[in-house]
């Protein structure tokens, strides 16, 4: 997988603080949802979603992994630079924005 410097620079961030739930590369675990799902395209969790989850901790709704706690030992840096790299990871994966329908 091919990412840009920019992507690549949210990996410590990320392998830090979500790959042992979320997996190396967003691919998921036995504790956590993959990332590399249509669920997380961004018309359906939008790189807000993702920080409310950070600073707020997330009820299941998805999934049945259990709620995610807050995670405030990310400051706003860092998970910027998880963002674009889960952006970057689904992009490379052949995830595009598709709209959620409600």
């Amino acid at each position: 997988m091919k990412l840009s410097q920019a992507a690549l620079a949210g990996k410590p961030a990320y392998d830090a603080n979500c790959a042992q739930c979320h997996g190396s590369y967003g691919a998921g675990t036995d504790k956590g949802p993959p990332f590399v799902h249509a669920v997380y395209n961004p018309g359906h969790h939008s790189d807000a979603s993702f920080a409310r989850a950070v600073a707020q901790g997330v009820r299941q709704h998805h999934w049945r992994f259990g709620d995610m706690p807050a995670q405030p030992q990310v400051n706003q840096a860092q998970l910027d630079a998880i963002v674009r790299f889960v952006r970057a990871v689904q992009q490379a994966n052949g995830m595009v924005y598709s709209a959620h329908p409600m």
